[in-house]
């Protein structure tokens, strides 16, 4: 059996926590994952001066993947964000959220099973800011038809190898003309021209595709968004199935790949052990399919839907975390999945 060599990057705050468990389950499910620890975030800048090391980068580039836990990023002040220092370093351009209901989760919405990807390069988040005198700030959304053919090729294929019907796009070109509507283009073009006619295709305008979004998930599959929409909408759709504590998420680029929980680093609650590992937990079973699809190792799919297979089945016999309305506590419910694999 091949052994993966994966960077583990334990976070900060509920980070080391989640992740101890999440590689609990992994090793007990016969994961073939060889860890290598490294650090980003506050962890990183208090120990090694930065908060994100060369030497972080540079084993992410040599072993091609990594598992990440949150990363804590200043509001208004402090730091760029780790998380966005690490999409454009790396060029991981496709950020994807799976989105769906999971057995013993009540939420208000049933039957929900969408995939959130957005273009995670470009747009306001580039971070181009400047003061133009006192109390007057411009910021520079970027837009390039490279990137957005590139996302729109990546989202229809994706819809194509996972069995998704329709693929929406969201956008404010009816204000934006320029960028927005450089998106929706090559959205159109690579629809039309590049074979993709199994694949339904439709543009909203994205206040509209949000009253629709919450009046009715269910008529969503696919949503391609650029980089804020995508910030914003991925977390609005996390509402609809219990909260980014039972969302995954992955950045993916040409070359390499980052796995992470997407909900932040909780500091009022780490040492505690009460913190949910699910997250993180849904994370690396795509992080396991992503192996059997790009290294052809079935043995990754067999591990990966074990390990599903017994988070949903804990969840829906009420072994849950406190989060979710139960009981355990972090290492409680890894033992919970484990008794299941």
């Amino acid at each position: 059996m091949t052994t993966h060599q994966i960077v583990l990057i334990p976070g900060d705050g509920i980070g080391p926590e989640v992740a101890s468990a999440t590689t609990r389950v992994l090793e007990e499910a016969g994961a073939p994952l060889e860890w290598f620890e490294q650090h980003a975030g506050v962890a990183a800048l208090e120990s090694q001066g930065e908060v994100l090391p060369v030497q972080t980068l540079d084993a992410i580039r040599e072993r091609g993947l990594a598992l990440k836990g949150p990363c804590t990023t200043p509001v208004g002040k402090g730091f760029t964000s780790v998380n966005v220092q690490l999409r454009k370093r790396l060029d991981l351009y496709a950020a994807v959220r799976p989105v769906r209901n999971l057995p013993g989760v009540p939420t208000r919405y049933e039957g929900v099973d969408l995939v959130v990807i957005r273009e995670n390069t470009e747009g306001l988040y580039s971070g181009i800011e400047n003061e133009i005198t006192d109390g007057v700030v411009t910021s520079l959304k970027v837009a390039t038809e490279k990137a957005s053919t590139r996302i729109a090729r990546w989202a229809f294929q994706y819809a194509r190898e996972r069995g998704r019907k329709k693929v929406t796009v969201m956008h404010k070109a009816n204000i934006m003309k320029l960028t927005d509507g450089m998106f929706i283009r090559c959205a159109r073009d690579v629809h039309a021209n590049e074979g993709f006619d199994d694949i339904e295709h439709e543009e909203l305008i994205i206040d509209a595709g949000c009253m629709k979004l919450v009046q009715d998930p269910t008529r969503f599959d696919v949503l391609l968004l650029e980089n804020l929409y995508g910030d914003v909408l991925s977390d609005l759709c996390a509402g609809f199935v219990g909260g980014l504590g039972v969302i995954p998420g992955a950045n993916i680029g040409g070359e390499y790949a980052v796995f992470e929980a997407v909900h932040g680093s909780a500091p009022d609650i780490a040492g505690k052990g009460v913190a949910n590992p699910l997250a993180l937990l849904m994370s690396a079973v795509m992080l396991l399919n992503h192996i059997a699809d790009t290294r052809r190792d079935e043995s990754c799919r067999d591990v990966a839907g074990r390990i599903r297979e017994a988070y949903n089945r804990a969840l829906s016999e009420g072994q849950k975390t406190r989060d979710l309305g139960g009981a355990l506590d972090t290492e409680a419910f890894a033992s919970a999945v484990i008794a299941r694999l």
